[in-house]
């Protein structure tokens, strides 16, 4: 055990079915009545009727909002520019970000962009400090999936086409809702490929370098609760019970996350990410199938905790994760996104950029350049 550690303060959370038709007392007791708000979304749920309800329900409380909803997939330069200048316009004194993990990530760099002056390339990797009094924000997740409801993290595409990040307080948001009535509509494959980000976040945070009895709490429960609720969920869309389930168990991972980091799978699916704009939670979990057996290895304590919080022996935990990623129909051949065995020297070589290497290196287990090749060559065999 570490001598030493502790977690951040983290981001209040609200839980309830049809919580997100409170919003408007949210948005008074945050900035005052009357507020000008920026409401950024994916593009895919602006339009569902509880999205509609929820700013009717801001209007008639007397806040204006003017909504950005071209977010689809992860989010680049310019749509998060986009949506920042929208902001601008409206004088908006507050974001409510509602979508999944991109339309979160982009409200969260919305918000600390309407007031800065340099351009977003510029906070990538921390290189430049994010503006001091960012405005806040209110995250409803539509996804349970990256936690970045409660994260200090934003993920975006750089000018470059490189998948990167920024970090910061000021990223944090003011206040997460998990309203489970939300996330029904979320088509099968989405539900199965951001449940396993919300497994592999909390069996890395877990398992890393960096994790601690108190990280671990978090993400062992996580693990638990996707467990219990994933197959509900994928067979019983409208099921609140195992939707909310499900939620709360992306939240306690982002918060894991938030305070020790991922590992190897999250260097390799940034980095298909980036070659291939590979969704998010299909990529990292594809890379954990092809390290776990190395891992545990590495850390064969901290494994027993995530396999036992699976509800299976120590033994079984490879299989148990390789029979999840089936049952689930997760698509381990990548082809049909470009990724083949010829690919294998970009990935690794974007795998080691500047971008992954944090992650790279909080893995439990240190992976030689050969074993990181092995590695590669394994997961594009499909």
């Amino acid at each position: 055990m570490a001598t030493s550690f502790g977690l951040e303060r983290g981001t209040p959370i609200a839980y309830g079915e049809d919580r997100a038709l409170a919003l408007a007392d949210d948005v008074t007791a945050l900035v005052g009545p009357a507020a000008r708000i920026l409401l950024v979304a994916d593009r895919a749920i602006a339009t569902l009727d509880r999205v509609v309800a929820m700013r009717e329900r801001l209007a008639m409380a007397g806040h204006q909002a003017v909504m950005y909803a071209e977010i689809t997939g992860d989010p680049d330069v310019a749509r998060v520019e986009a949506a920042a200048a929208a902001g601008r316009s409206a004088r908006a004194q507050l974001v409510i970000a509602v979508g999944g993990g991109s339309a979160i990530d982009a409200g969260k760099l919305a918000a600390v962009m309407v007031l800065g002056e340099a351009p977003l390339d510029a906070y990538a990797l921390c290189a430049t400090p994010l503006p001091a009094r960012p405005l806040p924000i209110i995250a409803l997740p539509t996804t349970a999936g990256t936690g970045a409801e409660v994260t200090r993290t934003a993920v975006f595409t750089n000018s470059h086409g490189h998948k990167v990040w920024a970090w910061g307080e000021e990223l944090r948001p003011a206040l997460a809702v998990l309203d489970p009535v939300l996330s029904v509509t979320l088509p099968q494959q989405l539900t199965a490929w951001t449940g396993l980000d919300a497994l592999v976040h909390a069996i890395e945070a877990a398992t890393n370098r960096r994790a601690n009895p108190l990280v671990s709490a978090s993400a062992l429960h996580a693990i638990r609760l996707v467990a219990r609720h994933l197959g509900t969920a994928l067979d019983e869309p409208g099921n609140l019970d195992a939707r909310g389930g499900m939620l709360v168990a992306a939240a306690l991972a982002g918060s894991a996350i938030d305070n020790a980091g991922t590992g190897i799978a999250h260097a390799l699916g940034h980095a298909m990410g980036s070659l291939a704009h590979v969704h998010h939670g299909r990529a990292v979990a594809l890379a954990l199938a092809a390290a776990l057996e190395a891992n545990q290895e590495a850390a064969p304590r901290a494994h027993a905790e995530v396999a036992a919080a699976m509800g299976v022996l120590p033994k079984d935990l490879v299989a148990t994760y390789d029979r999840l990623l089936d049952e689930v129909e997760v698509g381990r051949d990548l082809a049909d996104v470009g990724l083949g065995p010829e690919r294998a020297d970009e990935l690794f070589a974007t795998t080691l950029a500047p971008e992954n290497l944090p992650m790279l290196q909080a893995n439990c287990r240190h992976f030689t350049e050969e074993e990181l090749r092995e590695l590669v060559a394994t997961m594009l065999a499909g």
